[in-house]
């Protein structure tokens, strides 16, 4: 096999024990959580892929940075720190701290929603969906084909397909439309790229048509690299450049900086347009607190100014991607189907070709999820029918494009050999796949179910 791990670019410096339950301790553990993976205890996993938001490992500056975090109410230094490191690298004239990605949507999206009926993305990953249906609206996901066919190689599966775009645009009527949001990269698509490209003529539709075009932007510097490694234009411009060309002419943008910004908490809301700057802030006083802090303490804030300067920063960028291409390579080789090509910040293993005896409705990938954890002490999380949830209209359960499984793996947390663990813990099951039962629901909330329903294993 092609050894293309990249090796990490810094040294440990501090770790944290581990422990491994034995497989009949983990069989209770899950039963008691209502084979639900959030509602397991941090202690009783063994490798955390559940997410990458909030979970990496901060660098020895960022620590540096909580130490000297100004914590006033109004006017904190930590606070200017951020605005000139979000003005420089995004290139908005004004930006907005938050605690985290969905308290941005939940201050940004009712504004644009105001007496609108739909929202229309490339794909919305979940907390986005549910906060354009708590506005009153309804999300459309408008991506291209190929993301469909998770076998099939190319270079950008997360892009909008424009055409299809505009085709919804002149049958619901402009007027009717909110926002156009490009989430970069794709996470419900597998965590795949946007070219600027796309983003590009993404932003001029909307513009022809008076819509707001907006930038999910939680995983804009894994989008970055693969723009520069894929895409002619940029081959030879730094991911700094490439993050601007991104952002030229958006209008706005939602962060959750607990991903490319490497930190355990916070979020960011960025804006070209004064008059909805203002609103914005009005908002986040209501919701967050005093704009200069946004929700959040100082020594967080502090954090956040120096991770958004280490998460562009592209020897960081080839050794996290190159994890994922490992992992990915490790899972072809064993014949596990997953989303080609890998993605940034995670593996979407194929739950739907894996178990493709239990239907949409019996949540093959949720099925997958938790038999990884009773294999090897390893969370993973669905992405598919069960994270999607029920039509909010008919209450029927929708059937998601994907089921996937997705194994997202934390920022500068695990070694190459936990990764072995989690392919080998892969292997295995595939070889009593067929024997794996799917799982019903038993107990629900009507939104971002997946957070906290129980539910119980069939047959």
């Amino acid at each position: 096999m092609k050894q293309i791990y990249f090796p990490e670019p810094f040294r440990i410096k501090s770790v944290e024990p581990l422990t491994v339950l034995t497989r009949e301790e983990r069989e209770q553990k899950i039963a008691r959580a209502g084979y639900n993976v959030f509602a397991l205890a941090s202690e009783d996993v063994y490798i955390d892929l559940l997410t990458d938001s909030g979970t990496g490992a901060m660098s020895s500056s960022q620590w540096a940075g909580v130490m000297t975090g100004d914590e006033s109410y109004a006017g904190a230094s930590s606070y200017y720190h951020v605005q000139e490191a979000a003005q420089r690298i995004f290139g908005m004239p004004y930006v907005q701290l938050v605690h985290q990605g969905r308290a941005a949507e939940k201050v940004l999206l009712p504004i644009l929603l105001a007496g609108k009926k739909y929202a229309i993305a490339n794909m919305h990953f979940d907390t986005t969906r549910a906060h354009v249906e708590l506005a009153g609206a309804r999300a459309i996901d408008c991506v291209v084909p190929e993301a469909l066919d998770t076998t099939t190689y190319a270079d950008f599966k997360g892009n909008m397909d424009v055409e299809r775009l505009e085709r919804y645009i002149r049958d619901l009527g402009a007027e009717n439309i909110g926002v156009v949001i490009m989430t970069i990269t794709n996470n419900s698509a597998g965590g795949q790229p946007v070219s600027v490209a796309n983003i590009r003529a993404t932003r001029d539709l909307a513009h022809r048509y008076g819509i707001p075009f907006m930038i999910d932007a939680a995983r804009y510097a894994e989008n970055s690299y693969f723009v520069k490694q894929r895409e002619e234009e940029f081959r030879t411009s730094s991911i700094a450049d490439i993050v601007r060309a991104t952002f030229e002419g958006a209008d706005c943008f939602t962060m959750s900086a607990k991903k490319d910004a490497i930190v355990n908490m916070g979020g960011l809301i960025g804006c070209r347009d004064k008059a909805l700057f203002e609103t914005v802030k009005q908002r986040t006083i209501s919701f967050e607190g005093f704009v200069t802090y946004g929700g959040m303490s100082g020594r967080d804030i502090e954090a956040l100014a120096r991770g958004l300067d280490e998460g562009i920063d592209e020897n960081y960028l080839r050794y996290r991607i190159g994890q994922m291409q490992y992992l990915a390579a490790r899972l072809e080789e064993g014949g596990i189907p997953f989303q080609s090509p890998v993605g940034g910040h995670a593996v979407f293993v194929d739950a739907k070709k894996l178990l493709p005896h239990i239907p949409y409705y019996e949540f093959p990938a949720q099925a997958l999820a938790i038999e990884l954890y009773r294999e090897a002490g390893i969370r993973a999380c669905d992405i598919g029918s069960y994270m999607l949830g029920n039509d909010p209209d008919t209450g029927k359960q929708l059937e998601a494009d994907f089921e996937f499984t997705r194994l997202a793996v934390p920022r500068r947390v695990y070694t190459q050999s936990h990764l072995d663990v989690i392919a080998d813990a892969l292997l295995n099951i595939k070889e009593r796949a067929d024997k794996i039962k799917g799982y019903k629901i038993v107990e629900e909330p009507p939104i971002l179910r997946h957070f906290t329903a129980k539910l119980a294993p069939l047959g």
